[in-house]
């Protein structure tokens, strides 16, 4: 509620009113409390003044008791009596611009980023990695930006982290080492946070920032992220947060101090954020949060007690609304005192024991002055709510969506051609040019195959030929040494015929010889019977 361009939240016992400056507004500020005392009632309240202040909000409705902020409120006897008491007489019950958005689109516009757009520090949170995980992770997210492979959704992810595994000895030396085992644990990290319903989240298109910068008329537009599915997943929850306002941070120039803030951002749950977080991610958002209201954008953390923030980061918050703490144990205790002792100091009251004694929708408040100097602490009654409080049901919802400026902008899915894509490509191409090696390689082989046994035949074809040929040289010879042979023995058989001829004849001789000479008996019938017979068988 606005009061003479003075943000109203609540006024003291006495009746003064506890107002947020709004060019202080951007000094950042927190809501702590016990659950029940009132925590969200403040935040509404605050979120309703600076909208009618012109100031876009954020939010996030972690039990679906924000939404109401769309629909007009109800003066009940309650709120009444509350009015009476800190006594506001022109409270007007009214709903407020509001944008429902919701990461799985189902009760709000869907809200999506570029896995390559939140980065590996932020997504390491989201998948609980180690410092050495998270190592790996940067390796993958820088040899995708190297190599202009667009990480767009999670498929896209999966497939530069399996290239990166594939390929680690390639990148070690530009890079650092790259271990198959870390790998393997955000790729499971990876389907479990699939499984948590995360793929809705990452893609395109991807939400424009400066939509959380409108304004409807004169006042600023209430954004309220339903997050009561997100909210089971606590370290998706405070990482989702924390990336979009690392991204306010990085996307919105300098501004300086102006006259009020450009956007409210409202961090609720916040001791999730600072769980178990390292200290080197520590000093960087607390270089955010220095930094971010600059930029023209206040934070205001929501959370149970300020020690769940970290001093670094509590000494940035100069405007603080304490509802009532327990002290049953002896961290509660020192709990309370650190809150009381946050406080400057009212000597009216105790504020250790008032802490203790505040009742529902009761705070201690301390807002900056003009200087920026924190005011003295004041015992507060908050200011009801003008808008509905509660849940409100599908068919208002649906129709506040459907009115929106934003409506149709986020809902297609758009599937560009990515990483995953691009390396399918890739190893399309390789094993396209692999089964055309190796197409290749066999047909070389079949010609060196077909030449062989071509050769082969050819081998044996001549082997053949010349085994046909010896063999026709060889019954040639055979032949020829049968004819000579025959020859030889019809020589030899002439030669022993004619022999035996011979000796016939000369037996013949002989014989008549000696019956001549025998005749004549003396050695002249010896001659002329040789000469006879010499002549005859001659």
């Amino acid at each position: 509620m606005l009061a003479n361009e003075k943000i109203l939240v609540g006024k003291s016992d006495e009746g003064k009113e506890l107002v947020i400056l709004p060019q202080m507004a951007n000094r950042h500020g927190i809501i702590t409390g016990a659950s029940g005392s009132g925590k969200t009632i403040t935040l509404k309240v605050m979120a309703e003044s600076f909208s009618d202040a012109g100031v876009p909000v954020f939010l996030a409705d972690v039990k679906g008791d924000l939404a109401g902020t769309a629909v007009k409120g109800d003066i009940n006897e309650n709120i009444q009596k509350r009015l009476d008491k800190i006594k506001v007489k022109d409270f007007e019950a009214k709903a407020f611009p509001v944008r429902f958005w919701d990461l799985f689109g189902e009760n709000g516009h869907p809200l999506r980023a570029t896995v390559e757009s939140i980065g590996p520090e932020v997504l390491s949170i989201m998948l609980g990695l180690s410092e050495a995980q998270e190592g790996n992770l940067a390796i993958a997210f820088a040899i995708a930006k190297d190599e202009n492979l667009a990480l767009i959704d999670l498929k896209d992810l999966r497939a530069v982290l399996q290239y990166v595994s594939e390929n680690k000895d390639k990148f070690s030396t530009k890079y650092g080492n790259v271990t198959t085992q870390s790998i393997g644990v955000i790729q499971r990290s990876l389907l479990t946070l699939e499984n948590q319903g995360a793929d809705h989240f990452f893609g395109q298109p991807a939400l424009d920032i400066n939509d959380f910068f409108a304004k409807e008329g004169e006042r600023g537009v209430i954004n309220i992220l339903h997050a009561v599915t997100l909210f089971e997943s606590p370290d998706m929850y405070a990482a989702f947060l924390l990336w979009l306002l690392s991204t306010l941070f990085y996307t919105s120039p300098e501004v300086g101090d102006l006259d009020k803030p450009k956007l409210v951002f409202f961090f609720d749950e916040a001791h999730l954020l600072f769980n178990g977080m390292p200290m080197y991610r520590l000093k960087r958002i607390t270089q955010v949060v220095k930094l971010i209201r600059s930029r023209g954008i206040g934070l205001y953390f929501i959370s149970q007690s300020p020690t769940d923030i970290p001093d670094e980061i509590l000494a940035q918050l100069g405007n603080r609304v304490q509802h009532s703490l327990r002290a049953y144990t002896p961290s509660e205790q020192k709990a309370v005192k650190a809150a009381a002792g946050a406080f400057r100091v009212n000597p009216k009251f105790d504020t250790e024991k008032a802490i203790l004694e505040l009742g529902t929708g009761e705070a201690l408040i301390s807002f900056q002055d003009e200087k920026g100097a924190p005011e003295i602490v004041e015992r507060a009654t908050i200011l009801p709510p003008q808008s509905l409080m509660g849940a409100i049901d599908g068919i208002t919802r649906n129709k506040v969506i459907n009115s929106s400026a934003l409506c149709g902008k986020y809902d297609e899915v758009i599937d560009a051609e990515s990483a995953a894509e691009v390396l399918q490509q890739m190893a399309d191409t390789k094993a396209a040019e692999e089964n055309a090696r190796v197409e290749a390689e066999a047909a070389e082989k079949q010609k060196i195959a077909a030449e062989k046994a071509a050769e082969k035949a050819a081998d044996e074809q001549a082997k053949l030929a010349e085994k046909e040929r010896i063999a026709a040289q060889k019954a040639a010879e055979k032949a020829e040494a049968e004819r000579i042979k025959a020859e030889e023995r019809r020589r030899i058989a002439a030669e022993k015929e004619a022999k035996k001829a011979k000796e016939k004849a000369q037996k013949t001789k002989d014989r008549l010889i000696g019956n001549i000479a025998g005749s004549v008996g003396s050695t002249l019938g010896r001659k002329i019977t040789d000469k006879i017979f010499k002549d005859i068988f001659k």
